[in-house]
């Protein structure tokens, strides 16, 4: 264990959570394939080792120190990307099902690489639009919870999310400045989509203390036949 891995094992355990060596030789493995990867494909801007550690694990992970992990079994991560937050989540809770949905084939490919190189298990990947996805029996009203880091507004993010979350279930949106305005926009689709703010958490990243913003969204009830729309109407007309 060097020290940027330590670094990662101390920051978590602040926060009550405890990682082993096999997670760790995980997160490098991980670290290793996506900078590898990273030379043919698009998958980050972010290459440098620390800031990885940082920026993309630690990052993604944060989610667990706003919600209780071990009482998720069904995670949904929706325009998962490079994995963030889907895979470090499930490093470090090997218990979650968890599903990984991204519009780009390519990227659905460097994950099935990661998760076989990984040994990940119970780790469902699928190439397909939110949209579509949204409306299928065994995805729409299924999930503990639902996740999405930087993908787009909440506005949008609640049209292509909530569709997948239960009944009682929660959408958590990781977001970087301040979100309020966002939120204000985004409230005639949480209305639609019935959703509820519960709860907003802001911290900062260690070091170069850049803002974080997790809104946490719970579900009071199904979604309505309507929605989500066509693949693309989200976009292009929001629910404001």
């Amino acid at each position: 264990m060097d020290d940027i891995q330590k670094q990662l094992q101390l920051r978590l355990k602040e926060h009550g959570l405890e990682i082993g060596e096999l997670q760790l030789e995980q997160f490098e493995l991980y670290y290793q394939e996506l900078v590898s990867w990273n030379e043919k494909m698009n998958l980050t801007g972010i290459t440098d080792r620390e800031q990885v550690y940082t920026k993309h694990f630690y990052d993604s992970v944060s989610l667990a120190f706003y919600t209780d992990m071990t009482k998720v079994y069904k995670l949904a991560d929706i325009g998962s990307g490079a994995g963030f937050p889907g895979l470090p989540l499930k490093i470090c809770f090997p218990h979650l099902q968890l599903t990984i949905i991204d519009s780009l084939n390519k990227r659905i490919g460097f994950l099935q690489h990661v998760v076989d190189t990984l040994g990940l298990e119970q780790v469902e990947l699928i190439h397909g639009r939110a949209e579509e996805l949204g409306r299928k029996e065994g995805y729409r009203d299924s999930y503990d919870l639902v996740t999405a880091r930087a993908v787009a507004k909440l506005a949008v993010l609640n049209e292509f999310c909530l569709p997948f979350v239960r009944k009682s279930g929660m959408f958590a949106a990781m977001k970087g400045g301040d979100p309020r305005d966002e939120m204000k926009e985004a409230e005639f689709s949480f209305n639609q989509l019935k959703g509820r703010v519960k709860a907003v958490h802001p911290f900062q990243l260690p070091v170069e203390e850049s803002e974080r913003h997790i809104i946490l969204i719970q579900k009071f009830d199904k979604t309505p036949h309507k929605y989500p729309r066509k693949p693309g109407t989200p976009l292009k007309t929001p629910l404001v």
